[in-house]
């Protein structure tokens, strides 16, 4: 199971796997990365980004699927991926079985930064 941890707030999101949601503050555009809780930590199974610039151009591997680039990033599990909020931009957003909702839904709105681990 992920769980979110901003400061004391743990907060379990009761599902094993899930998608995390930002746009990109310059370029409005949508990025998305599915994680999943594995014994090793945290796996990054796909990431996928709705258009390119400004820092944001999807490596040689992806393709285009449903009016994104996806791919499979080439990294090892994380023990936790760190988010900040810089209240410049819209807050993240937890999508679950097709569900989402802002980051706020699970944690208070200035906790910053907020932690993704795999529950213990």
């Amino acid at each position: 199971m992920i769980c979110l941890v901003a400061g004391k707030v743990v907060a379990p999101l009761m599902a094993g796997a899930m998608t995390l949601a930002w746009t990109h503050s310059v370029e409005k555009i949508v990025w998305e990365e599915d994680w999943r809780a594995t014994p090793a930590g945290l796996e990054l199974v796909q990431a996928r980004v709705r258009g390119s610039g400004a820092g944001m151009e999807p490596p040689p591997e992806a393709r285009l699927v449903g009016g994104a680039w996806a791919w499979k990033p080439d990294v090892p599990p994380q023990a936790e991926v760190i988010m900040r909020r810089s209240g410049a931009t819209a807050d993240w957003r937890v999508c679950i079985d097709g569900e989402c909702r802002p980051m706020e839904a699970y944690v208070p709105p200035d906790a910053d930064p907020i932690v993704m681990r795999v529950c213990p």
